[in-house]
Order: C-alpha cells, then structure tokens, then sequence
C-alpha cells in the first residue's frame, strides 16, 4: 500500500442478522485482503470493517464491494463506504452529546444520500414517542431512551425516509473511529 492510501469503513446491511446470511467475519477480511485492500480489521458480527485503499472514493468502492461480494457470496448485501474524515466529523456533530455515555441509547444511521425536505417532514410526523432524531448531511442521529428494541418510532425510519440506510450504536461507532484512526496514524 503507498503512502498515499486512504483509510475507509465499509458498513454492510443485512449479513449475520437472526441466523440468515452468514458471512464469517475472517471470511470477509480475507475477501478485502484478495480485493487488493490493506490494514483490513473487522469488528463485530454485523459487517463493519476497515481498510486502507490507495485508490477509489467511497461511492465507487462501495459498488466494487458490492459486486465482488454478490458475486462471493451469492446474495446482495448494501454496503456504505465511508472515510475516516466522515467518521470524524460523525463524532464531532453528534448532537446529543448528553447521551453520548449511553452508547446503546444512540444511534446513527448512515444514509446513502441526504433525505429532502419532504422526507425529513414525513419521518418527524412519524416521530410521536421519546425518541428524538436529527438528520445532519447524510446521517441520521437517534436517541432512543427507551433502547432501540422497544421503539416503535426506529421501526418505521426506513420505510418512512425511504433512503437506504444502515444504523449502528454509539459504542459501535466509536470502536470504528478508533480503528480507523490507528490505522490513519501511519
């Protein structure tokens, strides 16, 4: 890998959830090492992984995974490829840092593009119980206090923005900031 090599985050969608699609973790760094990425780690069961590509944006990486792992693995799995400055800036506009020490209680969804205007109004009419939501870009933050099991409001945000989306927890965001950034420290 050159110098110049970028460090991302892949987010896949619908892998290891309630026994289906199964995809083990050491097979799916082994695919990213065979695709040419470097300083591959994973984290957790769901799909997250870190990797250094010296070449691609995250828009055109993310199409390149998707097709390799479809093609892999037999099955479409959306994956949002992020860099380590969005991570960053993900952190820094958290805007429920009050809630930041409850990392079950926050969550942040990563988006495929900004909703508009009338998809944000639509999902805040949706919004009736204590949750609290912000959209900021292409991220959409969630504080559930009641934990994201019991909402009914998290329930309905797909079907409701209707933009792809993919969500993780604060402690899951932070772990993936933090490996990013070791790996970013070279």
């Amino acid at each position: 890998m050159s110098a110049r090599a970028k460090i991302f985050v892949a987010l896949f969608s619908g892998i290891n959830v309630g026994g289906n699609r199964i995809v083990k973790m050491a097979e799916l760094r082994s695919f990213f090492e065979e695709l040419g990425f470097g300083d591959v780690a994973s984290y957790v069961q769901s799909g997250n992984v870190v990797f250094r590509s010296a070449k691609g944006e995250a828009a055109t990486l993310a199409k390149q995974l998707e097709a390799a792992f479809e093609k892999k693995w037999g099955f479409h799995s959306r994956i949002m490829v992020r860099d380590l400055g969005w991570f960053e800036r993900l952190v820094a506009e958290n805007p429920y840092p009050e809630v930041a020490g409850e990392p079950t209680k926050l969550h942040a969804y990563v988006l495929e593009r900004p909703p508009t205007a009338d998809e944000v109004a639509r999902l805040a009419e949706k919004c009736t119980g204590p949750e609290r939501f912000e959209i900021r870009g292409d991220v959409l933050y969630l504080h559930a206090p009641e934990g994201l099991g019991k909402s009914v409001f998290a329930n309905l945000i797909s079907r409701t923005l209707k933009v792809p989306a993919t969500a993780r927890n604060w402690r899951t965001v932070l772990m993936l900031l933090a490996m990013a950034g070791r790996n970013g420290g070279a």
